[in-house]
């Protein structure tokens, strides 16, 4: 089967396009992941360097990649999970996309239990997990489905690109722990090409 080019500019003019005309994150979600799976299913829309670990530092079996961060928030990663990397309970406090171009991921997703009355303790509950494939797209909710935990339990890297409504570095964002109910707040400092 042949797959439809869709290049980087055109995928990011079109989710602009929708952001910058009012678009409600309902129409969001449904356009815009139709752009998604479009670009996801031609992987070489993506340059070869975000779509390996990056090889080197504490995290040397991952790599998060900006490909375009717009004045409106826009932010369009590349995300690459190495064999066996992990990523406990966390939240995202903006809309996302998630769709995954080579191997597959497990995401873990939860749901809150407790009343929200504490900002440095949770009680969540697993909801379900998925097997996410090529051409397959995770919606992030903020405040009704966006906690989750990613594994890559396969023995190769998995390539997956993120879209959301805001810059992640600097936004306040959560951790959970399970075992404990504690919260963590951190914020995204920086991508591993910028």
């Amino acid at each position: 089967m042949q797959s439809v080019k869709y290049a980087l500019d055109e995928f990011v003019d079109d989710l602009n396009g929708l952001i910058d005309g009012g678009a409600s994150q309902e129409k969001i979600f449904d356009t815009g992941s139709t752009y998604l799976e479009r670009f996801i299913n031609d992987p070489n829309a993506v340059p070869e360097k975000y779509r390996n670990p990056t090889g080197v530092g504490k995290r040397a079996n991952h790599g998060t990649y900006v490909l375009y961060h717009g004045d409106n928030g826009l932010l369009v990663t590349s995300v690459v999970w190495g064999a066996g990397d992990h990523l406990g309970p966390h939240d995202h406090r903006t809309w996302g996309m998630i769709g995954v171009i080579g191997n597959t991921i497990t995401e873990t997703r939860f749901k809150r239990k407790d009343d929200r009355s504490r900002e440095d303790f949770a009680i969540l509950e697993q909801d379900r997990v998925n097997i996410v494939k090529p051409g397959d797209i995770s919606l992030l909710i903020p405040d009704v489905d966006e906690i989750h935990q990613m594994d890559n339990l396969t023995d190769i890297p998995t390539v997956e690109i993120h879209v959301y409504g805001n810059d992640l570095r600097g936004l306040e964002r959560s951790r959970f722990d399970l075992e404990t109910g504690k919260v963590t707040t951190f914020a995204t400092q920086r991508f591993d090409n910028c």
